[in-house]
């Protein structure tokens, strides 16, 4: 995406179904339960849904990601966070800064064993195909992109404090305390939500299809896939 987010800025800035059978199941495991905190979709991938400290349900996803996110429940961690893409990477967010991965970009995993190293508790990690990635914590973030950076940068100077991000292999939201920015292939559909919603938008995930997920902190949330 490095090259579609630079046009962008220009511009301004455990059984595998097949991908038409995981919207569903998406949408049947939230009406299940009746809550919902955060998910991970893919077009071809797989798709996850996560609630309470951590419950999950999958379909299509990665076996080794299957078993890690069983792994983590029966073991009673909280799954705070959940990214895979439709190259079959993979990357689980749990406790403070708890992360197991396959396929991130080799600087993402330096950047994840400094923070781990130095106790920071990671709030949201999001990364593409393309080898970009967005990692952020409550005092700190940091991007595969210097130009990202800047953006990021300004936008928190507009905005306030960086909550989370989002990045599919064309398009980027990031979410701020006071605000949103986008960049490249944003869908309409999502945009228009985030004008109108009243959820104070802590949890973002989206598709280039029009697909998306938004929650806050509390248990409130939106979706429309």
């Amino acid at each position: 995406m490095k090259k579609a987010l630079l046009i962008a800025l220009v511009l301004v800035l455990a059984t595998q179904i097949s991908f038409g059978q995981g919207r569903k199941f998406l949408r049947d495991k939230v009406a299940e339960w009746g809550t919902c905190k955060n998910v991970a979709m893919t077009l071809s991938g797989g798709d996850i849904a996560l609630t309470e400290k951590n419950g999950w349900a999958a379909e299509g996803i990665p076996d080794a990601m299957f078993a890690e996110l069983t792994e983590l429940n029966e073991g009673d961690e909280l799954i705070d966070d959940v990214t895979v893409t439709d190259n079959g990477s993979w990357l689980v967010l749990w406790g403070d800064n708890g992360v197991t991965s396959y396929g991130c970009p080799a600087e993402l995993d330096a950047a994840i064993e400094e923070w781990n190293n130095n106790g920071e508790v990671i709030n949201s990690i999001t990364f593409n195909d393309e080898g970009d990635w967005i990692m952020i914590s409550d005092d700190f973030y940091v991007a595969s992109d210097s130009d990202i950076m800047d953006w990021l940068a300004a936008g928190e100077s507009e905005y306030g404090e960086l909550w989370a991000a989002h990045m599919t292999n064309t398009g980027l939201v990031v979410v701020y305390e006071g605000g949103y920015q986008f960049l490249g292939d944003v869908p309409a559909n999502l945009i228009k939500e985030l004008e109108e919603t009243d959820i104070d938008v802590y949890r973002l995930k989206f598709l280039s299809d029009g697909a998306f997920f938004i929650a806050d902190k509390g248990g409130k949330y939106s979706y429309y896939f």
